[in-house]
């Protein structure tokens, strides 16, 4: 921490009243001032922003209103992941309070692939609908877009997608990503570039926000929890407050998923969204189609929602099979390749493997390997198509841009990207995107850092500090779990392997003045060493414990290594 920055923390710790460790975490996520501190852990519906600021929003709403006006028909297109599904849901349930001319389309992953489709267009046509919101998709669809121009169908485009370079003649695109869009937040999900336009509608139409757009909350939680967007500004109020209808006041379609879950009656937190929640209504259009996250999704039948939960339930047990037995197949395929200890990246292929679960399986292979990796397979039109997932701090969407002649189609964020290929471009792909990730990686980027907030003593760690810490929630990108070390701890009394093979360690440690105990998973092989005796330094996250009745404080240990 540099000079100014220790100032700024002892001038709030005084200000708050609170430790200067707590002080320096509020710091660290650029809070210098009692206001912003105030503004951060006290989010507030006021600090949204107006959705007229968002380029094309004014043009966006009045033709959805003269839609409404004229009686039109209305399909809500959007993409089959849990970004997709939900904004489609979030869309339906909004206008559905007052419209009833409306249907909703989700494309088909095998037969149509990701974004706009020739035949979803077609299906619009043949329903009578005039306008397509498009959701979670489209800046790169203009012919797409063109082609439904031809056909009287009008389109509103709500993407949060990196622009392409020709622009969708359509009625209004919605991206903030857009150079030219002077909005003041540039990562909302896709569901949340929907929500705007909902925003909109309902301030135009003086629509109270609470009966109009507050029950929608729950659906933006789960979007941006799942598709991996910043945690900050105003997803972390959309976050915020989305978590708190899901624990207070869930759709009958979502207690039918907390229960399949046996999240029923829990308070419900960020990572049972993105471990929990978010894999199910993947597993959906993974294994067969995202129209079944919808209907869940904006089901209002205690029985139905139930019915559709426990199909989703079996898709995702599907889903985890699959996804483990193409993991091995790929680890083996890239361990047989003698270049491979050299190489910058890993990009394996199977023809057969099956594509809902590419990218799950490059996660697993990054998490290996720690490398930029893309897993491809077969598709039922010639091309070879999968997805690309990132590292730390490494742009994967310009590798995969820098091949951009190789491809017949590409998109998504720097973290993660999906693509398109003829197979006979495979081996020139892969010698270019090594070349590339080679030339402008780095060695740090090519290593797992556990980024460390403070180094603490034990004596920090009392509930005015946890205190401090729940109220940084929810975390995520940009503003990430604070991970502490702790050095020379030994042990106190209780330190043993747990697990059914003793692969987990409970520990029970001290500084010599006081105790605290955790957990770290996978590091059984350490209870000899600290039980003999040996200090240790552990890294870890707190959280709480509750057993028999009591609840402590304890460390969620990520890494633990003999002390210096």
């Amino acid at each position: 921490m540099s000079d100014e920055q220790a100032a700024l923390r002892d001038k709030l710790s005084r200000e708050l009243q609170i430790s200067p460790v707590a002080a320096a975490l509020l710091v660290r996520r650029g809070i210098t001032t009692r206001e912003q501190a105030s503004a951060f852990v006290h989010p507030a519906l006021s600090q949204l922003h107006d959705p007229m600021l968002m380029l094309g929003m004014r043009e966006a709403e009045q033709r959805l209103s003269r839609a409404v006006d004229s009686g039109e028909k209305i399909l809500i297109y959007g993409d089959y992941d849990v970004d997709g599904t939900t904004a489609v849901a979030l869309m339906y349930r909004f206008l559905s309070a007052f419209y009833t001319n409306i249907d909703y389309y989700i494309p088909d992953r095998y037969t149509e692939g990701y974004g706009i489709s020739f035949r979803g267009v077609d299906y619009a046509q043949e329903q009578g609908c005039t306008l397509i919101i498009a959701l979670d998709c489209g800046i790169k669809s203009a012919d797409k877009v063109e082609y439904a121009r031809k056909r009287g169908i009008d389109f509103i485009i709500c993407d949060h997608h990196m622009p392409g370079d020709e622009q969708p003649q359509a009625v209004a695109v919605l991206d903030s990503k857009q150079t030219d869009d002077p909005y003041p937040f540039k990562e909302l999900s896709g569901c949340g570039v929907g929500f705007k336009l909902a925003q909109a509608y309902a301030q135009t139409h003086n629509m109270p926000f609470d009966t109009a757009l507050n029950p929608l909350l729950e659906l933006l939680a789960m979007s941006i929890a799942s598709d991996i967007v910043s945690l900050t500004g105003e997803n972390r109020v959309l976050a915020y407050f989305g978590i708190k209808q899901i624990n207070t006041r869930p759709s009958v379609g979502l207690q039918g998923l907390l229960k399949m879950t046996d999240l029923e009656g829990k308070q419900v937190n960020i990572s049972d969204l993105v471990y929990r929640i978010g894999p199910r209504l993947n597993a959906c259009g993974r294994i067969k189609s995202g129209r079944a996250a919808v209907e869940l999704l904006i089901s209002n039948d205690a029985t139905v929602a139930t019915e559709i939960a426990q199909t989703i339930e079996a898709f995702n047990s599907e889903r985890k099979e699959r996804d483990e037995k193409i993991t091995q197949e790929a680890l083996q395929q890239l361990e047989a390749d003698p270049e491979h200890p050299n190489k910058h990246t890993n990009v394996a292929y199977g023809a057969n493997w099956h594509r809902g679960v590419l990218g799950i399986v490059a996660s697993r292979l990054t998490e290996n390997y720690y490398r930029p990796t893309i897993v491809l397979a077969d598709t039922e039109d010639g091309l070879i198509a999968g997805s690309a997932r990132s590292v730390g701090g490494f742009d994967i969407y310009s590798a995969i841009d820098s091949c951009r002649d190789l491809l017949t189609n590409f998109g998504g964020h720097v973290f993660a990207a999906g693509l398109s290929m003829l197979p006979a471009n495979l081996p020139e792909f892969k010698r270019r995107f090594e070349q590339y990730v080679a030339a402008h990686i780095t060695d740090e980027q090519l290593m797992p850092v556990i980024r460390v907030e403070e180094e603490l003593l034990l004596q920090d760690i009392d509930k005015q500090f946890y205190n401090v810490l729940r109220h940084l929630e929810p975390f995520g990108p940009d503003n990430p779990h604070p991970r502490f070390v702790t050095r020379g701890l030994i042990n106190n009394r209780y330190t043993k392997r747990v697990g059914k093979q003793g692969e987990h360690l409970k520990l029970d440690l001290t500084d010599r003045s006081v105790a605290i105990s955790g957990i770290a998973f996978g590091k059984g092989d350490m209870a000899m060493f600290i039980q003999n005796g040996n200090a240790v330094d552990v890294c870890y996250s707190l959280e709480q414990n509750t057993y028999n009745g009591v609840t402590s404080l304890q460390m969620k240990v990520e890494d633990i290594v003999p002390a210096e």
